[in-house]
């Protein structure tokens, strides 16, 4: 099931990742995996579960679902975590299965490098998917579910992502999915200056899309559940605050939508908006839903004056726009793969110590075994004998390490393609290394992983 594998000569590193994307799967389905916040200690926790499992993280964005795990057999996990993600999403395996992708070892790294670095996004080089998978990091080490393995990997992709928006311009002018859905809004209304905007929902994409429409002159107003939260955002951008019991007022009023709350059903119902439009006499309506699940039912479309752009809509929009950063974004890829081989040298070396300990330790053991199982026979031996015969096993188990510790101390370079063949000669298992001393600790203000959809990635 695996789709690649670490390159030959290369250290091995016992990581996998397994998902769905905007690259792959419909919104439609995304939203059936999405994870919301209370249930997420919780799947955690059962992926931790699952055969195979060592340790295990889990990226959820309105873009994409990712399982990123340490796993002792590889294929065995990616299968049982595909099983898994095809339970969740109430399909047949063989009909979730084409929009599945996996990555093991060293392209398992890579693709984490990619995502963190927003080269793998919608919106190449939005700035929000680094502060989401920070936050993936954060959590999955309070569900305890998180060790040393996939702690190095994700502190070196952080450092990555950093490098790449400070040596190539991938991140001048950023963009993001809430600027993106201005952009489809021209389709509608060329010009914004009057227009009334209706924001459904109060959370993080909400904010961002208010703050975009508000700079190019439109009208503003906050509907939320919440009405505390309504009116915290309301305050922030400038706009008016309509009770969310009155939803229907508050739409027969819009000329543009901004959908993006946290509801798992639609709450913009086409029984609904059939209703707003009589209201309205069929007055023109752009509903742009950027949440997923979807905040909009689908069926809205069917209706006249009614336009509808959900996640997967904007994609093309977002492509019109990528051009112009296509050669910053192959600088980033260059960087992602020099990156990516300077991280297995490291990590190859970080195993060296206790692969070479592991080594002596190993064959001094079946050495000195052999000597006691000898000297057992031999009782009628002087003490003086006795030891002559055990410094003479241990000379020879020190003279057969001799030459194996020079080969991997001789070469830190090459060392690294040894060290797997060693531990896999000598059957060694070895103490995990520890998580980089030096990495960069996450910056704030970045983000956060969008606990519910409609944040990008």
């Amino acid at each position: 099931m695996s789709d690649s594998a670490t390159k030959p000569g290369a250290p091995k590193i016992d990581v996998v990742v397994i998902g769905v994307s905007h690259r792959t799967a419909p919104v439609a389905l995304r939203e059936k995996l999405t994870v919301v916040p209370d249930q997420l200690d919780a799947t955690l926790k059962e992926l931790k579960t699952l055969p195979g499992v060592r340790e295990v993280a889990l990226l959820s964005t309105c873009n994409r679902i990712e399982i990123y795990a340490v796993a002792s057999d590889a294929d065995a996990t990616l299968r049982a975590i595909g099983a898994d993600l095809s339970r969740r999403a109430s399909m047949l395996e063989a009909e979730i299965e084409p929009h599945i992708y996996t990555r093991v070892e060293r392209d398992a790294v890579k693709h984490l490098f990619r995502v963190a670095s927003s080269l793998d996004s919608l919106v190449v080089g939005e700035p929000q998917i680094l502060g989401q998978v920070k936050e993936t990091k954060e959590l999955a080490e309070r569900a305890g579910v998180f060790g040393n393995i996939l702690a190095q990997c994700f502190e070196r992709a952080f450092r990555v992502a950093k490098r790449v928006r400070n040596d190539t311009e991938i991140a001048r002018n950023p963009v993001s999915v809430s600027s993106i859905a201005v952009e489809y809004a021209r389709n509608v209304f060329a010009d914004f200056r009057g227009r009334r905007v209706l924001v459904v929902g109060a959370g993080k994409m909400s904010d961002l899309a208010a703050r975009a429409l508000r700079a190019h002159g439109a009208v503003l107003t906050v509907t939320n559940r919440t009405r505390a939260r309504a009116d915290e955002l309301a305050a922030r951008v400038g706009g008016d605050v309509h009770a969310w019991e009155d939803l229907a007022g508050a739409l027969a009023k819009a000329d543009v939508v901004i959908a993006s709350t946290g509801a798992q059903r639609p709450v913009l119902t086409r029984e609904l908006l059939a209703r707003v439009q009589k209201v309205r006499r069929g007055r023109l309506l752009c509903l742009i839903d950027i949440a997923v699940p979807r905040d909009v039912e689908p069926e809205a479309a069917d209706l006249e004056g009614v336009y509808v752009a959900n996640i997967d809509d904007l994609q093309q929009v977002a492509a019109d726009g990528q051009k112009n950063r296509a050669a910053e974004a192959t600088a980033g890829e260059a960087i992602i793969e020099e990156e990516i081989g300077r991280f297995l040298q490291d990590w190859g070396g970080r195993q060296l110590g206790p692969t070479v300990t592991a080594m002596r330790t190993h064959v001094l053991g079946v050495v000195h075994g052999e000597a006691d199982k000898l000297l057992a026979s031999l009782g009628h031996l002087a003490e003086k004998d006795r030891a002559a015969i055990t410094a003479a096993f241990d000379a020879a188990g020190k003279k057969v390490l001799h030459q194996p510790q020079l080969a991997l101390k001789r070469d830190p370079g090459e060392a690294v393609s040894l060290v797997a063949a060693v531990q896999k000669l000598f059957g060694l298992q070895t103490a995990e290394a520890p998580p980089e001393s030096d990495a960069a600790p996450p910056a704030a203000g970045e983000g956060a992983t969008p606990r519910r959809p409609g944040d990008p990635s």
